[in-house]
């Protein structure tokens, strides 16, 4: 198995004091979870594989050494419930409903088959003892006529699988499993691995989960690995639950190679109460140890040729969650609360050599500030440079030092966050004095737009280790007016290798940042890679013999420029 998952899902209620509590109406990628330590005293939380599903009106999400699972009734408010019953230290879990009962099973080695009609009960019993195969990533399907369908697969050398199964024989697999995808990085430059795409070999394929919709079948599947930046789900289409399937062209569906924290792969696509898709998957750090991973929460819909898609643009700034069905292709949940902290100057009580001040606002959360200990009173400051209107922020915390091992108590983080205009005079803004939730990515949504400059963050508790920081986030609007548009646009493709193409534009004029959107069909730029500051983009995961459309836009601390479309490439 070439990745370890492990999804952790915490309530996400805010506590916040002056300027007032808000109920959460965004959400911001990662997700504000409890993410848990793994086992071998490294120091790094893990949470991948997530699978989500809506069962009596209330969402369950199941991950891979969790130690139970959580539930919801809006996405954006989780609790947690151990569970004693299921195996939640296995890795890749997978839930089906089948009337009103809810069948769970892991790559475990027992191989064993659970249920429960009360998932909010720790009394999940065996339904099925040693199941035929001894299967990674499994994924249980039931088809509208009430088949029931079972896809596995994990490896860089053998192919997605798929067999049916018999319900009423505690699910027998009837006849023998079937290859549905081989690998086919060749063609499919995403399914190559490496950061940039570019090792030349088999990728890991993994990571199965099925949706049908308007009668067709679609078979997704991760790939090239969970330890790249790179890391997204495509998927094949057929007119039947075993195929044969065709490859989608405008995979990977879900792809997020930019931004503050990458990845989209290794998920699972489910209907919310409205009617809405959504798709939940792994995003990646992997510096610790490659399974450091977390959780995204990204909308996801099919357009009116059938396509699948998953819209990440923006998908680590705020986004506001919907209470209607909505029109993915055409509404955006972006809330338009711009990123105000991007390499502003900074200021901290101490720093560690190799993790200085500059690194908790360089939006990457694979590098990080450290305090040189984790005592009460270190600080961190930020100098926005201008007074600015604050709606959000975001405080990840990096656990330097921090030795701590799964089913060990772990100190929820304390801290308090100041706020100022001149840097002398100071009133609190978050008051975390009294946390008792371990949320490592911290997510707060102001009850009203503050106008200020400066912010600092004081430590009063940690778990262990240091006080540290990979991204101290500030989201609102700055005083001034958006970017120019980009213009000069130039696409190189690659003649000898059509999976890999070049974009360049002329620098924007006050431009932060640019997001490059891309698609197989004009007005389908559904792809899309965040960069900040150049003016170019390699892009190594093209499909061949598909064309691409193009458009880049410029964004700052006050708005969105949108680019013009460019022609076929």
């Amino acid at each position: 198995m070439n990745k370890i998952i492990f999804v952790v899902v915490f309530n996400c209620v805010l506590g916040l004091a002056a300027p007032g509590q808000q109920s959460a109406t965004t959400w911001c990628n990662p997700l504000n979870l409890n993410y848990r330590f793994s086992y071998d005293g490294l120091g790094y939380r893990e949470a991948a594989d997530p699978v989500i599903h809506l069962y009596k009106g209330t969402y369950f999400l199941y991950a891979s050494k969790s130690g139970g699972y959580w539930y919801s009734g809006d996405l954006l408010n989780w609790t947690y419930r151990s569970s004693q019953s299921l195996p939640t230290e296995d890795y890749a879990p997978t839930v089906e409903t089948i009337h009103d009962t809810v069948f769970f099973m892991a790559s475990q080695g027992a191989r064993n088959i659970y249920y429960s009609t009360n998932l909010l009960q720790d009394n999940w019993e065996v339904y099925r003892k040693q199941f035929p195969l001894g299967v990674t990533d499994p994924a249980l399907f039931q088809d509208e006529d009430g088949r029931v369908y079972f896809y596995y697969g994990c490896s860089n050398v053998n192919p997605i699988m798929g067999v049916e199964l018999d319900p009423l024989r505690r699910f027998d697999t009837i006849g023998v499993p079937q290859v549905l995808i081989r690998h086919g990085f060749k063609e499919h430059g995403w399914e190559e691995p490496g950061e940039q795409h570019n090792d030349n070999k088999n990728g890991w394929n993994e990571g199965a989960w099925m949706n049908k919709y308007n009668g067709r079948y679609y078979l997704q599947y991760a790939a090239p690995g969970t330890e790249f930046k790179v890391y997204g789900d495509g998927v094949y289409v057929s007119d039947k639950p075993l195929g044969p399937f065709t490859y989608m062209p405008n995979s990977p569906f879900s792809y997020k190679p930019g931004g503050f924290i990458n990845g989209a792969g290794h998920g699972s696509t489910f209907k919310d109460k409205y009617g809405n898709y959504w798709h939940v998957a792994t995003m990646t750090i992997s510096v610790r140890h490659m399974f450091e991973r977390r959780v995204g929460l990204f909308p996801s819909f099919f357009d009116k040729d059938g396509q699948l898609h998953t819209l990440t643009d923006f998908g680590d700034y705020p986004l506001r969650m919907p209470h209607r069905k909505m029109d993915f292709e055409k509404e955006n949940l972006f809330a338009g609360w711009m990123l105000l902290s991007y390499k502003k100057p900074v200021t901290a009580s101490s720093a560690l050599a190799g993790h200085l001040p500059e690194l908790a606002t360089d939006e990457e959360v694979r590098t990080w500030w450290s305090a040189a200990s984790g005592n009460k009173g270190e600080w961190y400051q930020i100098d926005l440079q201008q007074q600015s209107n604050v709606k959000a922020l975001q405080i990840s915390f990096a656990d330097e030092g921090a030795r701590l091992k799964a089913g060990m108590l772990v100190k929820p983080y304390q801290y308090k966050i100041d706020y100022s205009n001149d840097g002398r005079n100071w009133k609190t803004l978050v008051d975390k004095s009294d946390n008792n939730a371990d949320r490592p990515h911290d997510y707060i949504e102001l009850s009203r737009w503050v106008k200020l400059r400066y912010l600092k963050i004081t430590a009063i508790q940690v778990p262990d280790g240091q006080f540290s920081l990979s991204g101290f986030r500030v989201f609102g609007k700055g005083k001034g007016h958006p970017p120019a548009a980009a213009t000069s646009v130039l696409i190189k493709r690659n003649k000898e290798d059509a999976r890999r193409a070049v974009v360049q534009w002329a620098p924007s004029k006050n431009a932060t940042g640019y997001v490059v959107y891309f698609g197989t069909a004009p007005h389908k730029l559904f792809h899309s890679v965040m960069v900040y500051e150049k003016n170019s983009l390699d892009l190594p995961g093209l499909n061949k013999n598909v064309p691409y459309y193009f458009r880049v836009d410029a964004f700052n601390e006050n708005g969105v420029t949108k680019g013009t479309e460019t022609g076929l490439y």
